[in-house]
């Protein structure tokens, strides 16, 4: 099966600024189509990390906002807590972030939530039934959304090669218990030297796998569900994550966990992939690095295989930008990513993805 894929260059004018080119992008994708009357519709985006400057403009989603509010819907802005410690590990601090990276009411024209609430614990168990995982676990606010439409800032990731709208909705809507499923096989370690004894960890704890032994938190492995709570309360980050070096099996599992995320909402979903700053690594990180190509376009669909498919293969078309980190692969049609992460074949999520029926890599580019 060949999908749609739409896509608009950033080529603006008098005539023509970004947004009318937008307009025409959800139209000629049918966004119509997925949203109706009084619906809660879930934009999941990426916020931005403290000190990140690739996360999408604040300006484009406020007119996404208010075409799904002209539609009928009742948009909200949303993303979930980080599984490392940063300026969104929990969701007093991730919205700070958010608002101050320019997502604010007055900015954004919606609301804005943490879809994990306020330490990334209010979850959802969605079964899927999958070779890895009989069930996922994701922010409670993209499971009772009653639309979902994706709003991806399309770079490089260090375990999955790229990011886009698959990581965007796997990893992206997972809750911490999700993430660290995703990321590692085993429960959170713990540094006794870094250890003060405060008991945050065994307060917290759901399962009370955790006791402070001669003022140190010690684990009980049979215990603990590797739910992450014990990662977010830590004031002096003495627990940490064993992570999974086996970058084929974290991408299945990312792919695994779309699944679960899209299960109900087969026909109430829209893809949108802004490929532009397309930059080396994730928006965690508290930096953007100079980008790997110049900024290519805003891409829409309703199959989120394709769309990546098509994000993925347009940065490659294009030449590298002179001063970007690249060392090799730098010419039209050499594969960017690889360049970036040789050892990351971030083929596999796509191919899973299409094994799994989450879409197609075969698509139709078509320009609006």
């Amino acid at each position: 099966m060949v999908s749609e894929v739409l896509a608009m260059d950033l080529r603006a004018s008098l005539q023509e600024n970004l947004y009318v080119k937008l307009d025409r992008l959800l139209d000629a994708a049918g966004l119509d189509e997925i949203i109706m009357e009084r619906h809660l519709v879930a934009i999941k985006l990426h916020f931005g990390e403290k000190g990140n400057t690739g996360y999408i403009p604040p300006t484009y989603l406020r007119h996404l906002v208010n075409r799904v509010q002209n539609l009928g819907g009742k948009p909200f802005l949303t993303d979930t807590n980080t599984l490392y410690v940063g300026s969104r590990t929990n969701s007093v601090d991730h919205l700070t972030t958010a608002i101050q990276n320019g997502f604010a009411y007055a900015v954004a024209g919606a609301p804005l939530t943490i879809a994990d609430g306020l330490r990334g614990n209010a979850e959802v168990a969605v079964p899927v039934n999958l070779p890895i995982h009989e069930e996922v676990y994701l922010g409670g606010d993209v499971v009772h959304a009653d639309a979902l439409i994706s709003a991806a800032h399309f770079k490089g990731h260090e375990l999955s090669g790229f990011g886009g709208t698959i990581k965007n909705l796997g990893m992206g809507c997972a809750s911490r218990r999700g993430k660290l499923a995703q990321h590692c096989e085993i429960s959170p370690q713990f540094n006794a030297k870094k250890c003060i004894g405060c008991g945050e960890c065994v307060a917290h704890c759901p399962t009370e796998a955790i006791e402070l032994v001669k003022k140190k938190a010690v684990k009980d492995s049979e215990k603990c569900i590797g739910c992450g709570e014990c990662i977010a309360v830590c004031p002096e980050e003495a627990v940490s994550i064993p992570w999974d070096s086996d970058t084929a099996r974290f991408q299945k599992k990312m792919v695994e966990y779309t699944v679960g995320v899209l299960k109900g909402k087969e026909n109430r979903t829209f893809y949108l992939s802004f490929v532009s700053r397309v930059t080396p690594q994730c928006d965690c990180y508290g930096y953007s690095d100079v980008p790997l190509v110049k900024d290519v376009g805003i891409l829409a669909s309703r199959d989120p295989v394709a769309i990546d498919q098509a994000s993925v293969d347009l940065v490659n078309a294009q030449p590298a930008l002179a001063d970007c980190c690249l060392e090799k692969n730098k010419g039209p049609g050499e594969d960017k990513f690889r360049g970036v992460y040789p050892h990351i074949d971030w083929s596999i999520q796509l191919g899973y993805a299409e094994e799994l029926g989450l879409g197609s890599r075969e698509y139709k580019l078509e320009y609006v």
